[in-house]
């Protein structure tokens, strides 16, 4: 039987970091309600037999609403859906935002991970981006997290912040680890155009981004994540043995998967839907407002520019069997071209990023991408 993965989005904050350009909003607590029920029409909605093999609340920050909502959520999922014994079921926190009363509720619900999103151990820094915890908030949630029974608990941290240096990013590293969660997720600041974040660097009120600086900090970090018992798969994500994030695996396997919420994507048998943005709208019941069913030649851009992401690279095998065609018939001079560049490698059967590569994955990426 093919699997299926599920997303569901939660798109409610305490506070809106001055970074994010995701679909998120502080201060709509009013429509929490309304759009729960929605978003339980949707799932019930939907119809397959594909076994669900991973489940990811995102956000937002879905443990700012009530966990009875979590709980309603899960509970609908579990009763309309197959869901794999083993499957990888995910919720997104802020630290701050939890207790044992409510990491409990989640974990008797099914939840099996939580994502924690740290970004830095400074609270000088934490300031900076907008942040509204502190590490003291971090430390706490963590250790609730243990006692209410998560033992599968990734940390997002961010490196390249204003006013950061490599050491501050280096202590943020040594300081998690001691705290031996199984997965870490390390991101190098992403300035987005119209964020509050974004207007300050072009008023030059923060400190120009220092390219070299943001490579020291990446690599450094790789160096001690592999020392501390953390295997790097993919560009930004590093996990003890086993414990490799499978949710986002599929997306990089571009296996199928069904978004629900406001804004949320899916991928199904080939064809990528979009959900409306437009709150009022979803609240009234409108779901998916686009529909594209992708070509051969789409199908072979995504499998080579997100395979590329893991460490294991794209296997020639799969992509001969998931297109009749060489990859070599398709790509033989960008290959060739990024063989020769030092940015990708090709033995045994994969293609994978040189390390020169990781540092200018997109301008590998681009190369797949048909103009």
């Amino acid at each position: 039987m093919k699997d299926i993965s599920l997303y569901i989005h939660i798109p409610f904050c305490k506070s809106k970091c001055l970074y994010c350009d995701f679909l998120s909003y502080s201060g709509k607590e009013v429509y929490i309600d309304d759009y729960i029920k929605a978003l339980i029409n949707e799932i019930v909605a939907f119809k397959t037999d594909k076994q669900v093999k991973s489940v990811f609340i995102g956000g937002g920050t879905p443990s700012v609403i009530d966990s009875r909502y979590i709980e309603v959520i899960m509970n609908t999922v579990f009763k309309n859906y197959s869901i794999a014994d083993d499957a990888e079921i995910t919720i997104e926190a802020n630290p701050g935002t939890v207790d044992y009363n409510s990491l409990k509720t989640y974990r008797l619900c099914g939840i099996n991970r939580i994502s924690f999103g740290l970004q830095a151990w400074q609270d000088r820094l934490l300031n900076v981006i907008g942040r509204i915890h502190s590490s003291a908030d971090f430390v706490a949630g963590f250790e609730v997290a243990r006692r209410a029974g998560f033992d599968n608990i990734n940390c997002d941290l961010m490196f390249s912040l204003p006013y950061q240096s490599a050491e501050d990013f280096f202590e943020t590293v040594r300081n998690v680890t001691d705290m031996q969660p199984e997965h870490i997720s390390a991101y190098s600041l992403i300035v987005e155009e119209g964020t509050p974040l974004c207007n300050m660097y072009e008023k030059g009120a923060l400190p120009e981004i220092d390219e070299d600086e943001d490579r020291r900090m990446y690599w450094g970090a790789v160096e001690m994540l592999a020392e501390r018992g953390y295997e790097q798969y993919e560009i930004s994500n590093f996990a003890k043995d086993g414990r490799q994030c499978r949710h986002n695996l599929v997306y990089w396997r571009r296996g199928d998967y069904k978004g629900f919420g406001l804004g949320a994507a899916s991928l199904i048998d080939e064809v990528r839907l979009k959900n409306t943005e437009n709150l009022s709208e979803y609240i009234g019941g409108k779901c998916v407002t686009e529909r594209e069913a992708l070509t051969v030649a789409d199908r072979q851009e995504e499998f080579m520019f997100l395979g590329l992401r893991c460490n294991s690279g794209i296997s020639e095998e799969d992509f001969y069997r998931k297109f009749n065609a060489a990859v070599d018939d398709v790509y033989a001079e960008e290959i060739k071209k990024l063989v020769s560049d030092g940015l990708i490698s090709r033995k045994n059967g994969r293609i994978c990023l040189t390390k020169r590569g990781f540092d200018l994955a997109n301008m590998v990426f681009v190369e797949f991408i048909q103009q």
